[in-house]
């Protein structure tokens, strides 16, 4: 049976990066509330933030409007993405 590795590779990795997001969102998360005020909850939770604004879109029967997306990486959301991309690669 033929298959397209290419494009399963790529579904793979941008699974990989979703779910990598989340569980970094949820360790930035958790470290705010448990970690006392120190340089390294300052560290690990200071955030550089990528937003585009909303795109509008008027159909005269359809209009849709999508945004702002926002993208917010810190040490944590890389820490998460790293480790999904690991299980991804041992399992799959």
């Amino acid at each position: 049976m033929l298959t397209d590795n290419r494009r399963r590779g790529a579904v793979r990795m941008a699974w990989a990066l979703v779910l990598g997001f989340f569980l970094g969102g949820l360790l930035t998360r958790l470290s705010e509330m448990f970690l006392p005020d120190s340089a390294a909850r300052t560290f690990l939770t200071t955030s550089v933030s990528l937003s585009v604004g909303p795109f509008s879109l008027d159909l005269l029967a359809l209009a849709l409007t999508v945004g702002p997306l926002a993208v917010n990486l810190n040490v944590l959301t890389a820490a998460g993405v790293f480790l999904v991309a690991l299980v991804v690669r041992s399992w799959i």
